[in-house]
């Protein structure tokens, strides 16, 4: 990240601002009341962006990065960087700054310790979780959802880690291309092949286990 003192204060372009969310209006309204608290050193303020922030920031993260441990130290060090530069953010979304601070987070670990490829859907992982009940979820609806879940999983964790990223942040997390484009520092063109190249691959890999897409 830049250090604070190198952000000019004028007028940024389209694609130097940050994004921001429709609907989000309530709830930036309060992150800039807390942010401008945390500069005046309340550190109160700053606790509450992230408690705020922190479900968001694991759940995305634990999509990109190996195991729990590693999605923990990733998002930790997020809200480091996030408090070490609060200066530099000039809005107009908290949630969208720190959302690039915590991929590149992520990312950065990944490339840092080179490990295996992520499960995209590490609650899949995890036998105690179970949907939540309800008349659509019966035995063999559930049987062929988590059959659906480890091979989508399994297809992810064994395309490249730049592609996985693009299709995790685009097709679960809902990010646009302009918006992936500045999480991750990438062109927009270069976003968008990686996405269908990833796609792409992941056809390749599931073409014999279609059949549990289709219904």
């Amino acid at each position: 990240m830049d250090d604070p003192r190198s952000t000019t204060t004028g007028e940024r372009t389209a694609a130097e601002r940050p994004f921001t969310r429709p609907g989000d209006e309530a709830a930036a309204r309060r992150d800039e009341i807390l942010v401008a608290r945390a500069l005046d050193g309340d550190l109160t303020a700053f606790n509450q962006l992230v408690e705020a922030y922190q479900d968001l920031c694991h759940s995305l993260v634990a999509r990109l990065v190996p195991d729990p441990d590693q999605a923990a130290d990733a998002v930790q060090e997020a809200f480091f960087s996030a408090y070490r530069h609060l200066r530099s953010y000039r809005g107009p979304s908290f949630r969208g700054w720190l959302t690039r601070i915590a991929v590149n987070a992520a990312m950065d670990l990944q490339r840092a310790r080179k490990r295996r490829p992520v499960s995209p859907y590490p609650e899949l992982e995890d036998e105690s979780w179970q949907p939540p009940a309800g008349p659509e979820t019966d035995p063999e609806t559930l049987t062929v959802a988590a059959e659906r879940g480890h091979a989508l999983a399994a297809a992810l964790a064994a395309i490249g880690s730049d592609q996985r990223a693009a299709i995790v942040l685009f097709d679960v997390e809902g990010y646009d291309y302009a918006e992936i484009a500045r999480m991750t520092g990438v062109s927009l063109g270069t976003v968008k092949s990686r996405i269908h190249r990833g796609r792409l691959a992941l056809r390749a890999i599931l073409a014999e286990r279609m059949e549990l897409f289709r219904s």
